[in-house]
């Protein structure tokens, strides 16, 4: 990993994301995609075949699969740290035998059956809280409520991960932004402002993915496409109170604001 937070990549292979979907279907579109992220900074590629958005259609774990398949292929032999992100343990187990850096999964590792599989391998597993059932929500949940939910919800799936056998070393947690917290968009606001006394109550490493979601959206008024600025500064922030990992469509430009505020921060104040 480079110093600083380490930097996972978005590559979506999906018809309906809600920023990209459809653009990187094509096995060599998504590679070339793929190795761009890395060039610009990315220290893991986080490769999903299923989109989460509200309006996404399902995606079975063969189709998942399927489109995959020739991406993570080349991407482990050219020596890529790969992330599955996939919330269908049909998938994860595949995920599982091509050797993969992590897998990442929306809903938080909500297969009990599974674990006995988790606990004998190696991936890291980054584990999301969602106020649906395995991805977004359109229920509108206070920001009052929604962090009190969040540690009830690691307190009890950590308990379960642990108590199967999955070392505590392996876990990432991820509280979840956007539509994944609800309708509401101060929700994700709050959560963010809140991220160092998530980090203290469990003291494990935290992931954050606010690229592009809709609560920054709805703030600027910009499209997926606009929403870079937006972005970033959320990024930035969530480094500061204590974000160890951010997944972002455009680890080049958080990579280079990191590095100016490090040099900015070296020099130190002068009166």
């Amino acid at each position: 990993m480079s110093a600083g937070p380490g930097l996972f990549g978005i590559v979506n292979i999906t018809e309906d994301s809600f920023s990209d979907g459809g653009r990187y279907l094509a096995p060599a579109v998504a590679l070339a995609h793929a190795g761009r992220l890395a060039a610009y900074g990315a220290d893991v590629l986080d490769i999903g075949a299923a989109a989460s958005n509200p309006d996404a259609s399902p995606v079975s774990p063969e189709t998942e699969i399927a489109r995959l398949t020739p991406v993570v292929a080349v991407l482990k032999q050219d020596g890529y740290r790969i992330s599955v992100d996939s919330c269908a343990t049909e998938t994860q187990r595949w995920a599982l035998a091509q050797g993969v850096d992590y897998l990442n999964d929306i809903g938080g590792f909500s297969a009990p059956e599974f674990y006995p599989e988790l606990a004998a391998a190696s991936a890291t597993l980054i584990v999301m809280h969602a106020v649906g059932q395995g991805g977004t929500a359109t229920e509108l949940i206070t920001p009052e409520a929604i962090f009190e939910r969040i540690l009830r919800f690691f307190d009890k799936r950590l308990d379960a991960l642990i108590g199967a056998g999955i070392r505590r070393d392996r876990l990432i947690l991820d509280p979840g932004m956007g539509f994944f917290l609800g309708s509401n968009p101060d929700v994700s606001l709050m959560v963010l402002r809140r991220l160092g006394e998530l980090k203290a109550a469990f003291n494990l490493p935290l992931l954050v993915s606010v690229s592009r979601k809709s609560f920054l959206r709805r703030i600027t008024g910009r499209s997926p496409s606009e929403a870079g600025a937006a972005t970033l500064a959320a990024e930035l922030f969530a480094v500061r109170w204590g974000a160890d990992y951010i997944r972002t469509h455009d680890p080049g430009a958080l990579k280079d604001a990191l590095s100016v505020l490090s040099a900015l921060d070296g020099m130190g104040c002068r009166a």
